[in-house]
């Protein structure tokens, strides 16, 4: 079951809650999966009218994820060594009536402004690596992403791909709300 959950979060470092109806501004963000068995490879992209610097302070600040992004209930730093960081994170979701709680441990290597690399270390996926990609388009940033997550083979089977791109908007959409609350006078 925690590898169900830790699915909907998909990306940086996201993990689980249910998929329901999105607000119509999170349509503008671009989200394409591909589910064969129990791996989903996923790829995203949206802007922010912000600096890379503004974005980048939200997406790699992963002390206050969990006051950020709704599914994810503890977020913490548990060493550094320079641009490498790992980070223990609990979240939760639902899988139907069912409702998880997931785990998991990622190491993330900062190339500040311009990438976050995420590689899970211990969890309840099989595996999960992402690379986030910063790029500054005058008065905007466009923030790209691809990763592939191998979860459970029940789990798999449990989660579609609609539902795995309805959380990933999601949890971009609260992080694009965040740069842009943090940016505000």
């Amino acid at each position: 079951m925690r590898s169900a959950a830790i699915l909907w979060l998909c990306a940086v470092v996201s993990w689980a809650t249910p998929a329901v109806a999105l607000p119509a501004g999170d349509q503008d963000i671009t989200v394409d999966v591909r589910k064969e068995r129990s791996a989903f490879e996923i790829s995203f992209e949206f802007t922010v009218p912000a600096s890379v610097e503004e974005a980048w302070n939200v997406l790699a600040d992963y002390e206050h994820m969990a006051q950020i992004v709704s599914s994810i209930d503890s977020s913490r730093i548990v060493s550094r060594d320079g641009n490498r960081i790992t980070v223990a994170q609990t979240s939760h979701g639902k899988l139907g009536p069912i409702h998880v709680s997931v785990d998991g441990v990622r190491e993330i290597v900062l190339t500040p402004f311009k990438e976050i690399r995420s590689h899970l270390v211990k969890g309840d996926l099989k595996a999960s690596d992402f690379t986030t990609n910063l790029h500054g388009e005058g008065a905007v940033t466009r923030v790209t992403g691809h990763g592939r997550l191998v979860a459970a083979a029940w789990a798999g089977w449990a989660l579609s791909a609609e539902t795995v791109a309805a959380q990933t908007r999601r949890q971009y959409q609260e992080l694009r709300t965040e740069i842009l609350r943090r940016k505000a006078p």
